[in-house]
Protein backbone atom coordinates (compact mmCIF):
# COMPACT_ATOMS: atom_id res chain seq x y z
CA UNK A 1 0.00 0.00 0.00
CA UNK A 2 1.19 3.40 -0.93
CA UNK A 3 2.73 5.62 2.03
CA UNK A 4 -0.84 8.08 2.27
CA UNK A 5 -0.70 10.72 4.95
CA UNK A 6 -3.78 9.95 7.57
CA UNK A 7 -5.51 12.83 9.38
CA UNK A 8 -4.80 13.74 13.24
CA UNK A 9 -7.80 15.48 14.25
CA UNK A 10 -7.85 17.79 17.05
CA UNK A 11 -9.74 16.38 20.50
CA UNK A 12 -13.07 17.10 21.03
CA UNK A 13 -13.09 19.01 24.39
CA UNK A 14 -16.44 17.52 24.68
CA UNK A 15 -15.62 13.88 24.31
CA UNK A 16 -16.07 11.08 27.23
CA UNK A 17 -13.34 9.42 28.53
CA UNK A 18 -10.17 11.97 28.09
CA UNK A 19 -8.56 14.00 30.63
CA UNK A 20 -7.70 17.90 30.86
CA UNK A 21 -5.81 18.96 27.82
CA UNK A 22 -5.06 22.22 26.11
CA UNK A 23 -7.23 23.46 23.61
CA UNK A 24 -6.50 22.75 20.24
CA UNK A 25 -4.49 19.54 20.84
CA UNK A 26 -4.69 16.56 18.07
CA UNK A 27 -5.15 12.88 19.12
CA UNK A 28 -1.73 12.05 18.18
CA UNK A 29 -0.34 14.37 20.47
CA UNK A 30 -2.16 12.72 23.51
CA UNK A 31 1.22 10.93 24.64
CA UNK A 32 3.00 14.14 25.40
CA UNK A 33 0.38 14.60 27.71
CA UNK A 34 1.62 12.24 30.37
CA UNK A 35 -1.83 11.25 31.52
CA UNK A 36 -2.05 7.92 34.05
CA UNK A 37 -5.27 5.72 34.05
CA UNK A 38 -4.47 4.96 37.78
CA UNK A 39 -3.14 8.45 38.74
CA UNK A 40 -6.70 9.44 37.98
CA UNK A 41 -5.78 11.97 35.11
CA UNK A 42 -9.08 10.64 32.39
CA UNK A 43 -12.22 10.94 33.03
CA UNK A 44 -14.37 7.79 34.11
CA UNK A 45 -15.95 5.68 32.79
CA UNK A 46 -12.61 5.32 30.23
CA UNK A 47 -12.79 2.66 26.99
CA UNK A 48 -9.23 1.75 26.44
CA UNK A 49 -7.54 -0.89 25.01
CA UNK A 50 -4.13 -2.55 25.44
CA UNK A 51 -1.45 -2.19 23.17
CA UNK A 52 0.58 -5.20 23.97
CA UNK A 53 -2.55 -7.11 23.56
CA UNK A 54 -3.26 -5.65 20.58
CA UNK A 55 -0.22 -6.49 18.99
CA UNK A 56 -0.53 -10.10 20.38
CA UNK A 57 -3.67 -10.49 18.88
CA UNK A 58 -2.58 -8.78 15.49
CA UNK A 59 0.44 -11.14 15.06
CA UNK A 60 -1.55 -14.67 16.71
CA UNK A 61 -4.13 -14.34 13.28
CA UNK A 62 -1.76 -13.15 11.22
CA UNK A 63 0.64 -16.22 11.88
CA UNK A 64 -2.75 -18.37 11.94
CA UNK A 65 -3.84 -17.22 8.08
CA UNK A 66 -0.52 -17.38 7.16
CA UNK A 67 -0.59 -21.08 7.98
CA UNK A 68 -3.33 -21.52 5.86
CA UNK A 69 -2.20 -19.36 3.25
CA UNK A 70 -5.16 -16.88 2.86
CA UNK A 71 -5.86 -13.72 2.78
CA UNK A 72 -7.12 -11.66 5.58
CA UNK A 73 -9.99 -8.52 5.20
CA UNK A 74 -10.92 -7.72 8.78
CA UNK A 75 -14.16 -6.02 9.31
CA UNK A 76 -13.91 -2.71 10.29
CA UNK A 77 -17.48 -2.82 11.38
CA UNK A 78 -15.98 -3.80 14.90
CA UNK A 79 -14.36 -1.12 15.54
CA UNK A 80 -15.04 1.90 12.77
CA UNK A 81 -11.18 2.72 13.36
CA UNK A 82 -8.83 4.13 11.20
CA UNK A 83 -5.58 3.59 12.88
CA UNK A 84 -6.58 0.13 14.14
CA UNK A 85 -7.52 -0.11 10.86
CA UNK A 86 -3.87 0.50 10.09
CA UNK A 87 -2.53 -1.65 12.35
CA UNK A 88 -4.50 -4.43 10.57
CA UNK A 89 -2.85 -3.11 7.18
CA UNK A 90 0.54 -3.26 8.45
CA UNK A 91 0.50 -6.46 9.88
CA UNK A 92 -0.11 -7.96 6.88
CA UNK A 93 -4.06 -7.57 5.82
CA UNK A 94 -5.00 -7.96 2.05
CA UNK A 95 -8.07 -5.02 2.48
CA UNK A 96 -10.43 -4.09 5.38
CA UNK A 97 -14.19 -5.26 5.25
CA UNK A 98 -17.01 -2.78 5.51
CA UNK A 99 -20.99 -2.70 5.87
CA UNK A 100 -22.27 0.67 4.28
CA UNK A 101 -21.53 3.18 1.68
CA UNK A 102 -20.56 5.54 4.69
CA UNK A 103 -18.48 3.04 6.17
CA UNK A 104 -16.43 2.75 2.88
CA UNK A 105 -15.59 6.81 2.39
CA UNK A 106 -14.89 7.00 6.25
CA UNK A 107 -12.16 4.44 5.70
CA UNK A 108 -11.37 6.07 2.32
CA UNK A 109 -10.94 9.63 3.88
CA UNK A 110 -8.46 7.90 6.13
CA UNK A 111 -6.04 5.88 3.85
CA UNK A 112 -7.99 2.63 3.03
CA UNK A 113 -7.62 1.76 -0.26
CA UNK A 114 -9.28 -1.71 -0.53
CA UNK A 115 -12.66 -2.54 0.75
CA UNK A 116 -14.83 -5.69 0.53
CA UNK A 117 -18.27 -4.50 1.27
CA UNK A 118 -20.09 -7.38 2.54
CA UNK A 119 -23.68 -6.23 2.52
CA UNK A 120 -25.94 -5.11 -0.35
CA UNK A 121 -25.67 -1.74 -2.25
CA UNK A 122 -28.64 -0.33 -2.14
CA UNK A 123 -30.32 3.27 -2.65
CA UNK A 124 -28.90 6.23 -5.17
CA UNK A 125 -26.84 8.15 -2.73
CA UNK A 126 -25.04 4.97 -1.53
CA UNK A 127 -24.17 4.02 -4.93
CA UNK A 128 -23.46 7.95 -5.98
CA UNK A 129 -20.92 7.39 -2.63
CA UNK A 130 -19.25 4.27 -3.78
CA UNK A 131 -19.33 5.84 -7.72
CA UNK A 132 -17.25 9.04 -6.74
CA UNK A 133 -14.81 6.81 -4.89
CA UNK A 134 -14.00 4.72 -7.65
CA UNK A 135 -13.13 7.86 -9.64
CA UNK A 136 -9.63 7.07 -7.70
CA UNK A 137 -7.78 3.99 -10.16
CA UNK A 138 -5.82 3.24 -6.61
CA UNK A 139 -9.24 2.35 -4.78
CA UNK A 140 -10.22 -1.15 -5.09
CA UNK A 141 -13.96 -2.14 -4.10
CA UNK A 142 -16.65 -5.07 -4.45
CA UNK A 143 -19.96 -5.12 -2.96
CA UNK A 144 -22.59 -8.16 -3.08
CA UNK A 145 -25.84 -8.97 -5.07
CA UNK A 146 -28.02 -11.76 -4.30
CA UNK A 147 -31.18 -10.26 -6.58
CA UNK A 148 -32.22 -9.49 -10.10
CA UNK A 149 -33.49 -6.35 -8.74
CA UNK A 150 -30.61 -5.64 -7.02
CA UNK A 151 -28.11 -6.24 -10.11
CA UNK A 152 -30.45 -4.64 -12.57
CA UNK A 153 -30.08 -1.02 -10.28
CA UNK A 154 -26.69 -1.19 -10.07
CA UNK A 155 -26.43 -2.19 -13.41
CA UNK A 156 -28.41 1.07 -14.50
CA UNK A 157 -26.54 3.69 -12.21
CA UNK A 158 -23.10 2.63 -12.87
CA UNK A 159 -23.72 2.44 -17.04
CA UNK A 160 -25.02 5.89 -16.47
CA UNK A 161 -22.09 7.33 -14.51
CA UNK A 162 -19.80 5.17 -16.63
CA UNK A 163 -17.91 2.99 -14.24
CA UNK A 164 -17.31 -0.74 -13.86
CA UNK A 165 -18.62 -1.84 -10.12
CA UNK A 166 -17.12 -5.12 -9.16
CA UNK A 167 -19.62 -7.48 -7.32
CA UNK A 168 -19.74 -10.99 -5.27
CA UNK A 169 -22.38 -13.34 -5.69
CA UNK A 170 -23.83 -13.57 -2.12
CA UNK A 171 -25.35 -17.17 -1.19
CA UNK A 172 -27.21 -17.93 1.77
CA UNK A 173 -28.99 -21.13 3.45
CA UNK A 174 -32.47 -21.17 4.07
CA UNK A 175 -33.88 -19.67 6.92
CA UNK A 176 -30.83 -17.11 6.98
CA UNK A 177 -30.19 -13.40 6.26
CA UNK A 178 -29.34 -12.23 2.97
CA UNK A 179 -28.08 -14.30 0.04
CA UNK A 180 -29.43 -16.57 -2.99
CA UNK A 181 -31.21 -19.59 -1.68
CA UNK A 182 -31.42 -21.95 -4.70
CA UNK A 183 -29.73 -22.69 -8.41
CA UNK A 184 -32.79 -21.25 -10.17
CA UNK A 185 -32.57 -17.83 -8.48
CA UNK A 186 -28.72 -18.21 -8.80
CA UNK A 187 -28.77 -18.05 -12.27
CA UNK A 188 -31.42 -15.62 -12.78
CA UNK A 189 -29.03 -12.91 -10.73
CA UNK A 190 -26.00 -14.11 -13.14
CA UNK A 191 -28.15 -13.93 -15.92
CA UNK A 192 -28.92 -10.13 -14.84
CA UNK A 193 -25.68 -9.69 -14.56
CA UNK A 194 -24.78 -10.64 -17.72
CA UNK A 195 -27.50 -7.60 -19.44
CA UNK A 196 -24.94 -5.02 -18.05
CA UNK A 197 -21.23 -6.23 -19.36
CA UNK A 198 -20.03 -2.58 -19.02
CA UNK A 199 -21.24 -1.39 -15.61
CA UNK A 200 -20.92 -5.12 -13.89
CA UNK A 201 -18.38 -7.28 -13.10
CA UNK A 202 -18.87 -10.87 -11.39
CA UNK A 203 -15.58 -10.96 -9.10
CA UNK A 204 -16.55 -14.06 -6.98
CA UNK A 205 -18.47 -15.53 -3.96
CA UNK A 206 -19.10 -14.20 -0.56
CA UNK A 207 -20.88 -16.07 2.36
CA UNK A 208 -21.39 -15.54 5.59
CA UNK A 209 -21.71 -18.95 7.50
CA UNK A 210 -22.82 -16.95 11.39
CA UNK A 211 -26.17 -17.88 10.69
CA UNK A 212 -25.47 -21.20 11.18
CA UNK A 213 -25.15 -23.11 14.30
CA UNK A 214 -23.95 -26.24 13.70
CA UNK A 215 -20.63 -27.04 12.04
CA UNK A 216 -21.85 -29.84 9.85
CA UNK A 217 -24.41 -26.88 8.53
CA UNK A 218 -21.45 -24.39 7.92
CA UNK A 219 -19.07 -27.76 6.44
CA UNK A 220 -21.78 -28.08 3.79
CA UNK A 221 -22.34 -24.35 3.17
CA UNK A 222 -18.51 -23.31 2.49
CA UNK A 223 -18.60 -26.14 0.23
CA UNK A 224 -21.67 -24.92 -1.49
CA UNK A 225 -19.69 -22.20 -2.21
CA UNK A 226 -16.53 -23.67 -2.96
CA UNK A 227 -18.92 -25.88 -6.03
CA UNK A 228 -20.59 -22.47 -7.25
CA UNK A 229 -17.59 -20.71 -7.66
CA UNK A 230 -15.87 -23.68 -9.41
CA UNK A 231 -18.85 -23.76 -11.65
CA UNK A 232 -19.05 -19.70 -12.25
CA UNK A 233 -15.10 -20.16 -13.32
CA UNK A 234 -15.70 -23.16 -15.77
CA UNK A 235 -18.42 -20.79 -17.13
CA UNK A 236 -16.26 -17.76 -18.27
CA UNK A 237 -18.57 -15.69 -16.00
CA UNK A 238 -16.33 -14.00 -13.89
CA UNK A 239 -13.65 -11.35 -14.36
CA UNK A 240 -10.43 -11.63 -15.87
CA UNK A 241 -8.73 -8.63 -15.05
CA UNK A 242 -7.87 -9.81 -11.59
CA UNK A 243 -7.62 -12.71 -9.23
CA UNK A 244 -11.63 -14.10 -8.52
CA UNK A 245 -12.41 -13.85 -4.98
CA UNK A 246 -14.18 -16.32 -2.06
CA UNK A 247 -14.61 -14.91 1.04
CA UNK A 248 -16.34 -15.86 4.17
CA UNK A 249 -15.34 -16.12 8.07
CA UNK A 250 -17.36 -14.19 10.74
CA UNK A 251 -15.21 -14.05 14.20
CA UNK A 252 -16.60 -17.20 15.42
CA UNK A 253 -16.02 -19.87 12.87
CA UNK A 254 -13.01 -18.68 10.95
CA UNK A 255 -11.08 -21.72 11.39
CA UNK A 256 -13.47 -23.79 9.65
CA UNK A 257 -13.59 -21.22 6.79
CA UNK A 258 -9.71 -21.56 6.77
CA UNK A 259 -10.12 -25.21 6.60
CA UNK A 260 -12.54 -25.22 4.11
CA UNK A 261 -11.30 -22.94 1.53
CA UNK A 262 -7.75 -23.22 1.74
CA UNK A 263 -5.78 -24.71 -1.41
CA UNK A 264 -9.05 -24.42 -3.57
CA UNK A 265 -7.94 -24.47 -7.27
CA UNK A 266 -10.70 -22.91 -9.65
CA UNK A 267 -8.41 -23.51 -12.38
CA UNK A 268 -7.55 -19.06 -12.71
CA UNK A 269 -6.17 -16.80 -10.46
CA UNK A 270 -7.78 -16.94 -6.62
CA UNK A 271 -7.97 -14.74 -3.68
CA UNK A 272 -9.32 -16.60 -0.51
CA UNK A 273 -10.28 -13.35 1.87
CA UNK A 274 -11.14 -14.33 5.25
CA UNK A 275 -12.68 -11.79 7.19
CA UNK A 276 -13.10 -12.17 11.35
CA UNK A 277 -12.88 -8.42 12.97
CA UNK A 278 -13.07 -9.04 16.90
CA UNK A 279 -9.82 -11.08 16.97
CA UNK A 280 -8.44 -7.21 16.95
CA UNK A 281 -9.65 -7.14 21.05
CA UNK A 282 -11.59 -10.19 21.61
CA UNK A 283 -14.28 -10.23 24.89
CA UNK A 284 -15.15 -12.42 27.38
CA UNK A 285 -17.90 -14.18 25.75
CA UNK A 286 -19.02 -15.95 22.73
CA UNK A 287 -15.69 -15.54 21.13
CA UNK A 288 -13.44 -16.72 23.70
CA UNK A 289 -16.32 -19.40 23.97
CA UNK A 290 -14.95 -19.72 19.67
CA UNK A 291 -11.21 -19.58 20.62
CA UNK A 292 -11.86 -22.19 23.33
CA UNK A 293 -13.39 -24.45 20.43
CA UNK A 294 -10.14 -23.87 17.67
CA UNK A 295 -8.03 -24.07 20.25
CA UNK A 296 -9.49 -27.94 21.10
CA UNK A 297 -10.22 -28.68 17.65
CA UNK A 298 -8.15 -26.49 15.37
CA UNK A 299 -4.77 -28.08 14.23
CA UNK A 300 -2.94 -24.83 13.28
CA UNK A 301 -4.00 -23.51 16.78
CA UNK A 302 -3.14 -26.27 18.73
CA UNK A 303 0.40 -25.64 18.16
CA UNK A 304 0.43 -22.08 18.83
CA UNK A 305 2.01 -21.27 22.38
CA UNK A 306 -0.95 -18.75 23.66
CA UNK A 307 -4.70 -17.87 22.35
CA UNK A 308 -6.14 -14.38 21.56
CA UNK A 309 -6.32 -12.01 24.46
CA UNK A 310 -8.68 -9.69 25.75
CA UNK A 311 -7.55 -6.15 24.59
CA UNK A 312 -10.90 -3.67 25.52
CA UNK A 313 -12.11 -2.93 28.82
CA UNK A 314 -14.07 0.19 30.33
CA UNK A 315 -12.64 1.16 33.59
CA UNK A 316 -15.36 2.90 35.57
CA UNK A 317 -15.88 4.13 39.37
CA UNK A 318 -17.97 3.04 42.34
CA UNK A 319 -20.21 5.97 43.06
CA UNK A 320 -22.54 4.36 45.60
CA UNK A 321 -22.67 1.71 48.08
CA UNK A 322 -26.39 2.27 49.17
CA UNK A 323 -27.14 -1.22 51.14
CA UNK A 324 -25.58 -3.97 51.84
CA UNK A 325 -24.47 -6.72 49.10
CA UNK A 326 -24.80 -3.63 46.22
CA UNK A 327 -22.79 -1.51 44.81
CA UNK A 328 -23.35 1.36 41.95
CA UNK A 329 -21.17 1.51 39.27
CA UNK A 330 -20.73 5.03 36.84
CA UNK A 331 -21.10 2.67 33.68
CA UNK A 332 -24.25 2.26 32.04
CA UNK A 333 -25.78 1.16 28.99
CA UNK A 334 -23.93 4.40 26.88
CA UNK A 335 -20.63 2.86 27.93
CA UNK A 336 -20.85 -1.04 27.29
CA UNK A 337 -22.40 -3.49 25.33
CA UNK A 338 -24.79 -5.52 26.65
CA UNK A 339 -26.70 -7.60 24.28
CA UNK A 340 -24.47 -11.08 24.63
CA UNK A 341 -23.77 -10.45 28.41
CA UNK A 342 -23.10 -8.41 30.77
CA UNK A 343 -19.84 -6.58 31.37
CA UNK A 344 -17.66 -8.61 34.14
CA UNK A 345 -15.61 -7.23 36.81
CA UNK A 346 -11.40 -7.99 36.05
CA UNK A 347 -9.14 -5.28 38.46
CA UNK A 348 -9.37 -3.17 41.17
CA UNK A 349 -7.90 -0.36 41.91
CA UNK A 350 -8.08 2.46 44.92
CA UNK A 351 -6.61 5.78 44.27
CA UNK A 352 -4.21 6.50 47.50
CA UNK A 353 -4.05 3.03 48.94
CA UNK A 354 -2.79 1.55 45.83
CA UNK A 355 -0.74 4.43 44.84
CA UNK A 356 2.59 3.17 42.98
CA UNK A 357 1.37 -0.36 42.62
CA UNK A 358 -0.51 -2.19 40.44
CA UNK A 359 -4.52 -3.14 40.40
CA UNK A 360 -5.16 -6.35 42.17
CA UNK A 361 -8.04 -8.93 40.77
CA UNK A 362 -11.52 -8.02 41.12
CA UNK A 363 -13.41 -10.02 43.91
CA UNK A 364 -14.79 -13.73 41.88
CA UNK A 365 -18.46 -12.84 43.65
CA UNK A 366 -18.80 -9.70 41.79
CA UNK A 367 -21.29 -9.55 39.22
CA UNK A 368 -23.02 -7.21 37.05
CA UNK A 369 -26.65 -8.34 37.67
CA UNK A 370 -27.98 -4.49 35.51
CA UNK A 371 -27.45 -1.35 33.66
CA UNK A 372 -29.01 1.31 33.13
CA UNK A 373 -28.01 4.46 31.11
CA UNK A 374 -25.01 5.36 33.07
CA UNK A 375 -25.70 3.24 36.16
CA UNK A 376 -24.69 -0.25 36.74
CA UNK A 377 -25.61 -2.67 39.40
CA UNK A 378 -22.83 -4.35 40.96
CA UNK A 379 -23.37 -7.37 43.40
CA UNK A 380 -20.88 -7.41 45.90
CA UNK A 381 -20.57 -9.63 49.43
CA UNK A 382 -21.46 -7.29 52.65
CA UNK A 383 -18.05 -7.07 54.20
CA UNK A 384 -16.10 -7.08 50.66
CA UNK A 385 -13.44 -4.26 50.72
CA UNK A 386 -14.68 -2.09 48.35
CA UNK A 387 -15.35 2.08 48.83
CA UNK A 388 -17.01 4.61 47.08
CA UNK A 389 -14.21 6.21 44.20
CA UNK A 390 -12.40 2.83 43.50
CA UNK A 391 -11.72 2.31 40.09
CA UNK A 392 -12.83 -1.11 38.26
CA UNK A 393 -12.03 -2.46 34.96
CA UNK A 394 -14.79 -4.53 33.12
CA UNK A 395 -14.16 -7.25 30.65
CA UNK A 396 -17.07 -6.39 27.83
CA UNK A 397 -18.79 -9.54 25.63
CA UNK A 398 -19.54 -8.44 22.13
CA UNK A 399 -16.89 -5.63 21.77
CA UNK A 400 -18.43 -4.19 18.15
CA UNK A 401 -21.60 -2.85 20.95
CA UNK A 402 -19.14 -1.48 22.81
CA UNK A 403 -16.75 0.61 20.15
CA UNK A 404 -19.58 2.59 18.95
CA UNK A 405 -20.41 4.09 22.00
CA UNK A 406 -16.90 6.32 21.42
CA UNK A 407 -15.67 8.27 19.76
CA UNK A 408 -12.34 8.14 21.05
CA UNK A 409 -10.59 5.25 22.87
CA UNK A 410 -7.65 5.28 25.09
CA UNK A 411 -4.57 3.24 23.72
CA UNK A 412 -2.54 2.25 27.40
CA UNK A 413 0.89 1.07 27.91
CA UNK A 414 1.79 -1.99 30.43
CA UNK A 415 1.73 0.96 33.16
CA UNK A 416 -1.39 2.16 32.06
CA UNK A 417 0.50 5.33 30.90
CA UNK A 418 -1.86 6.72 27.87
CA UNK A 419 -0.14 6.37 24.52
CA UNK A 420 -2.59 7.41 21.97
CA UNK A 421 -5.87 7.49 20.80
CA UNK A 422 -7.76 5.26 18.37
CA UNK A 423 -10.87 7.56 16.89
CA UNK A 424 -14.01 5.75 15.59
CA UNK A 425 -16.24 6.78 12.48
CA UNK A 426 -19.59 5.55 13.43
Amino acid sequence: MADISIPSPLLDPAGKGLGVFPAGKASDQVAGLGWNLLAEDVSLPVAVLYESRVQHNLEWMRQFLTAYQVKLAPHGKTTMSPRLFHMQLEHGAWGITLATAPQTKAAYLHGVRRVLMANQLVGKANMGIIAELLRDPDFSFCCLVDSVAGARQLGEFFAAQGEVLPVLIELGPQGGRTGVRDDPALEAVLNELARWPQSLALAGVEIYEGVLKEEDEIRAFLRRAVATLRELAQAGRLRSNAPAILTGAGSAWYDVVAEEFAGVDIGQPLDVVLRPGCYLTHDVGAYRSAAERIAQNNPVARKMASSLQPALQIWACVQSIPEAGRAIVAMGKRDAAFDAGMPVPDMHYRPGRDAGGKPGKAAPNWQITAMMDQHAFMQIAPGDDLEVGDMISFDVCHPCLTFDKWRQVLLLDDRYGVTGVAETYF
